[in-house]
């Protein structure tokens, strides 16, 4: 398996991204989550942008609509909802599929790891989160984890 940091996927402006790309030489953590707009965890918002100003950490958010249709807008109301509302700076990647027939490659290979709840198999729900580490492994949490209690 090749390593989970250089695997491809795109951003909002349709230019291909890894996490490494995303990142720079003081980035120790990578914390990767599918995110949703109209969410009962869309609070969780305000904590991974809390998270994304430490200096060794790079969120990175995944919009998903595969769940209750919460993830509905276009790219831009996406990024005018989470800049607006929480203040998000952290890179919001374009909309994909993280279960199913259609899963990102990405979250093929974030989902292939055992929770630390135990939970094994697809994404539950909005707001699951990956942390990888530099040297690519990964570390699965569930929805209602709050970032600032995950990372390290």
């Amino acid at each position: 398996m090749s390593n989970v940091l250089d695997v491809e996927f795109l951003d909002m402006d349709g230019k291909t991204q890894t996490l490494r790309k995303l990142s720079n030489e003081d980035t120790k953590q990578w914390l990767v989550v599918n995110v949703a707009s109209r969410c009962g965890l869309t609070r969780h918002y305000t904590s991974l942008q809390q998270v994304s100003q430490l200096d060794d950490v790079v969120v990175v958010g995944f919009p998903c609509n595969q769940f209750g249709g919460q993830e509905p807008g276009s790219h831009q109301q996406i990024c005018d909802f989470t800049s607006d509302k929480y203040g998000v700076t952290f890179p919001l990647m374009a909309k994909i599929d993280v279960n199913g027939q259609g899963q990102a490659l990405l979250f093929k290979k974030l989902t292939a790891v055992s929770g630390i709840d135990g939970h094994e198999g697809p994404i539950r729900w909005n707001f699951e989160k990956f942390v990888v580490d530099s040297d690519g492994n990964i570390t699965r949490h569930a929805p209602q984890a709050k970032p600032s209690d995950i990372i390290q």
